[in-house]
């Protein structure tokens, strides 16, 4: 830790025996208790499934522009395809970056709650076939390592090893494939302003080499450059609610790179079902004397349920896909 700002755990640990697991679990407890933020090795990711994603990825930006911008999601009412550089919001700021955002593959549902606006089916370009075929196997492959260590949370906190899987249903996933241009400004730029993620796992790739990305640790900014090998893990709000505050979602945000650098990233988020409510952890007497309650900010409520916590941060990022597709939730989603 002398170096790194954020504690380095070993998912093989879990293959390692009873003792070896057990010290998994209370590392992955306090790292998320105390930080919110890890480093994650040993996942069995193959290096050459992480190689022909990068691959895809560098393609996928090098496409002609017109190629992007038919799959723009100013043209998606589910928030899907490409947002060009400067199309995306945080804190009502501009984030320097383009990016695909590719969700479950699925029919659109009308009406019902709000938040089913957010299911339907992706925009791929036609340009590029390959794309669809490596996001489907990185999407199963990081799907088994998020159910794995929400069943592992689940024994840390006192709950049965199946508590995330009852109240999941079928999850809501987001891959989001995610260029930042450099910037010849003197001063840092914001690629992605500070934030928490809304639901409850990020597991975050990183183009190797790559900074930029901070994490806010006791009211001050720190830097979480790649390790080797390993996925840069946090929690969301979701996960904040269910423990009652005792694990915290935390602030994080890109520094944009220097020109002519660049920086790819690819960001998983696993989360439950939009209709889903996670139900509060009965947490052990130790741990709950630890719980400093849900975060309390008006400009920032945590919904209980899932897909309003959705919804409220995509209507805020993505402001035009929202006038476009959305005009009578503006403003009355906060």
């Amino acid at each position: 830790m002398a170096e790194l700002s954020l504690p380095i755990l070993d998912l093989s640990q879990l293959d390692e025996g009873p003792e070896a697991a057990a010290r998994f679990r209370d590392d992955l407890r306090a790292a998320t208790h105390d930080v919110g933020f890890f480093y994650l090795t040993g996942t069995g990711i193959s290096p050459e499934l992480e190689a022909r994603l990068h691959r895809a990825a560098l393609d996928f930006f090098a496409l002609p522009e017109a190629d992007k911008l038919a799959i723009e999601n100013v043209n998606s009412p589910h928030f899907r395809g490409y947002t060009r550089i400067g199309g995306e919001r945080t804190q009502g700021q501009v984030d320097w970056r383009e990016q695909i955002d590719i969700g479950p593959e699925r029919e659109p549902v009308e009406g019902g709650p709000a938040f089913n606006r957010l299911v339907g089916p992706n925009l791929w370009p036609a340009a590029q076939p390959e794309l669809q075929e490596v996001v489907a196997e990185w999407h199963a492959t990081l799907s088994d390592v998020a159910q794995r260590l929400l069943r592992e949370w689940a024994q840390t906190l006192g709950a049965d090893e199946t508590y995330f899987d009852d109240h999941f249903g079928e999850p809501s996933t987001l891959i989001k494939i995610v260029r930042y241009p450099g910037t010849h400004e003197p001063e840092p730029q914001q690629g992605v302003g500070a934030h928490k993620d809304s639901g409850v796992l990020t597991l975050l790739w990183v183009e190797p080499g790559k900074g930029g990305l901070q994490v806010e640790r006791d009211g001050t900014w720190v830097d979480a450059p790649p390790v080797p090998g390993a996925f840069v893990v946090n929690i969301g709000e979701l996960l904040e609610y269910a423990t009652g505050g005792y694990l915290k979602a935390t602030n994080h945000r890109v520094v944009s790179p220097k020109a002519p650098n660049d920086r790819i990233s690819i960001p998983f988020f696993f989360n439950p079902a939009l209709d889903q409510r996670l139900p509060l952890i009965d947490l052990p007497p130790e741990l709950a004397a630890e719980a400093k309650g849900v975060t309390k900010d008006p400009n920032n409520p945590i919904h209980a349920l899932y897909g309003e916590n959705a919804l409220k941060s995509r209507l805020r990022a993505h402001p035009d896909v929202a006038a476009i597709h959305h005009a009578d939730l503006v403003g009355a989603t906060a």
